[in-house]
């Protein structure tokens, strides 16, 4: 949820998914990354940094095209001062709802307002 929240969905978050283009059998090759930068191994895909921030990394996004494709239409957003791309709402939209798991499900109300809002203040 960390993306929809950087373009104004008013929720908040546990930890920040990061889709990395990696087959999942090479998941050490992220883990390893991360525990140089300072990081806990929690999971094999969750890390803890170390200010206690978890990083949850996802290999794919069910109801999703595949990375590259997302990637080309990823908007870019400031993040902790850096640019970074994020899923735009409408896909996050869409792959909750193929998801379908409860907290995807209450989710959708506030994705789904906030990018009415978006929409509307941008005509």
């Amino acid at each position: 949820m960390t993306a929809a929240i950087l373009q104004g969905v008013p929720a908040t978050t546990l930890d920040t998914d990061i889709w990395l283009e990696l087959p999942e059998r090479r998941y050490v090759k992220a883990l390893d990354i991360a525990k140089k930068l300072g990081a806990e191994i929690l999971a094999r895909t969750v890390v803890a940094l170390e200010d206690d921030t978890l990083v949850n990394f996802l290999y794919r996004i069910d109801g999703l095209k595949t990375f590259a494709d997302e990637y080309e239409r990823a908007e870019v957003l400031e993040w902790l001062g850096r640019q970074i791309r994020v899923l735009p709402l409408q896909r996050i939209i869409a792959s909750k709802k193929y998801i379908r798991r409860p907290k995807d499900i209450a989710h959708l109300p506030l994705l789904n307002q906030t990018l009415k809002l978006k929409k509307q203040a941008a005509e």
